[in-house]
């Protein structure tokens, strides 16, 4: 079989053509028609700020983290109530009960110095007991007051606990987005070169059909070579789009069917200025939730330690108690030293000490109390020190990753150039085929390269932005970068 790409001059001056349609369509997108897109019914058009946002609003895992905070809010609410009237109950029993058999007509204020007065049971009448109970302290050792401040700091650890689980739904939602520029850039890229392929190949067989001597069936073979190869890359790159697609939609909770479609209609570098790193260092040492959440973390432990000492000393409360109870055909009996049980009536209130003896078992409460709070103490500073390296680290790969696509673009002009000077050879001819192949295809390779730099570019910069605690605090309002 025959080089297809020999550099003889007749065949290269043919080849040349097909390749130049091939070189033009790929150096003017506009020329070229993508691959045909289907219209779907539903259709969502969301740029990154909102994408993030509609994220934040409907994701289970922010929501399942919100509800923990709510029910520490109601626990802090329930610490907070605990201060007054510890204990305050009603109870109210209702019960049938026996009469009274009084023998020999006694008087009704005498009937207790009559031996012979029974429970009559074959007379049952309806009997009610009612009772309150009030406990209020009033000197606990700081009992009280540490468990209302414990649970306010669990709060404040909840709350930190839902900025994080934001942060991590937010940057998810990022690379997901730009997973779908991406995913459409190539699909742009692989639609120009499929159609740029078919040109040449109509090209190639409508100069065998009219016989030119300088195409032969090894032209055709390489071009329909060349066309499965895109065939298989263009079935790539479109199950990776509608992945990315719905990999989106899925993370948005939208309903089924739904398609998301960026505003941005091409993938193209967030506008970021790089600071000195630490400013990003001093911003996740006050931004970050995780920090906020430590803190708040050895607060509430430190506050625990102070309610397990409180059981060394005893608690002063005022306490107050009332009951009531009646039965029908029954008499109450003045002489203090007679109780009724199915009459009664009473009051008592005073002042009270509590005191738990078991010292053993209260020095042991403090010493857990103590080891639970030198066990964040210890998570706090770990925690501390994982973030300065998420960010020093998140900062280098922005570095990294502008300089990657500073490179990529300047390779991709370079083979622009390249491209054009090849052209040019070929129409003054005295190009060279193969060298032209391989101009087109280094074109293809860093059209698609640049775009793969741009989405690692743009997810480096969220992924500083996360760990310096900036996401997703600027999602509300569309700004996410500056």
């Amino acid at each position: 079989m025959p080089n297809p790409f020999s550099p003889d001059a007749s065949i290269m001056m043919t080849r040349a053509a097909a390749l130049r349609l091939f070189a033009c369509l790929l150096l003017v997108p506009g020329g070229c028609s993508a691959l045909a897109q289907p219209v779907p019914a539903d259709t969502v058009h969301l740029g990154l700020a909102e994408a993030i946002g509609r994220a934040l609003a409907v994701s289970p895992e922010v929501g399942a983290v919100a509800a923990e905070r709510d029910f520490a809010e109601a626990r802090a609410g329930l610490a907070r109530a605990s201060r007054f009237l510890t204990e305050f109950n009603f109870t109210s029993a209702h019960a049938p009960g026996p009469g009274l058999k009084n023998v020999g007509d006694t008087p009704v204020d005498a009937l207790y110095l009559n031996p012979d007065v029974r429970n009559d049971w074959d007379d049952l009448r309806p009997f009610t007991r009612v009772e309150v109970e009030m406990l209020q302290p009033l000197y606990t050792w700081g009992e009280l007051g540490g468990n209302i401040r414990a649970a306010q700091h669990g709060v404040a650890v909840e709350s930190a606990a839902v900025q994080a689980k934001e942060a991590e739904v937010a940057l998810r939602t990022g690379e997901l987005y730009y997973n779908l520029l991406l995913a459409g850039a190539l699909r742009r890229v692989a639609g120009e070169a499929g159609d740029a392929v078919a040109r040449a190949k109509a090209e190639i067989e409508k100069l065998l059909d009219e016989g030119a001597e300088d195409v032969d069936e090894a032209d055709r073979f390489q071009v329909l070579i060349t066309e499965q190869e895109l065939r298989r890359r263009a079935a790539e790159v479109e199950q990776k789009y509608l992945t990315a697609q719905a990999a989106l939609a899925r993370q948005l909770f939208l309903p089924e069917g739904t398609v998301v479609v960026p505003v941005d209609a091409t993938l193209e570098p967030v506008a970021f200025t790089l600071e000195p790193l630490e400013a990003y260092t001093a911003r996740a040492l006050a931004r970050r939730p995780e920090l906020a959440q430590a803190e708040a973390g050895l607060a509430a432990r430190e506050a625990l330690i102070d309610v397990a000492r409180s059981d060394y000393y005893p608690k002063l409360f005022l306490g107050a108690s009332a009951t009531f109870s009646a039965i029908a055909g029954r008499h109450r009996q003045r002489n203090p030293y007679v109780g009724d049980p199915f009459l009664s009536r009473g009051v008592q209130v005073g002042l009270g000490l509590r005191q738990k003896l078991n010292f053993a078992q209260t020095r042991a409460r403090v010493e857990q109390a103590r080891a639970a709070y030198e066990e964040v103490r210890f998570q706090a500073e770990a925690a501390r020190q994982l973030i300065l390296f998420e960010v020093e680290e998140a900062y280098r790969n922005v570095s990294i990753a502008r300089e990657a696509l500073a490179a990529r673009e300047e390779a991709l002009r370079l083979s622009k150039e390249w491209l054009r000077t090849e052209q040019i050879n070929f129409d003054l001819d005295i190009g060279d085929t193969d060298n032209l192949i391989k101009a087109v295809q280094a074109n293809l390779e860093l059209q698609a390269a640049v775009y793969e730099a741009i989405r690692a570019y743009n997810v480096a910069v969220l992924r500083l932005q996360r760990a310096a605690g900036l996401l997703p605090g600027d999602a509300g309002n569309g700004t996410l970068v500056d």
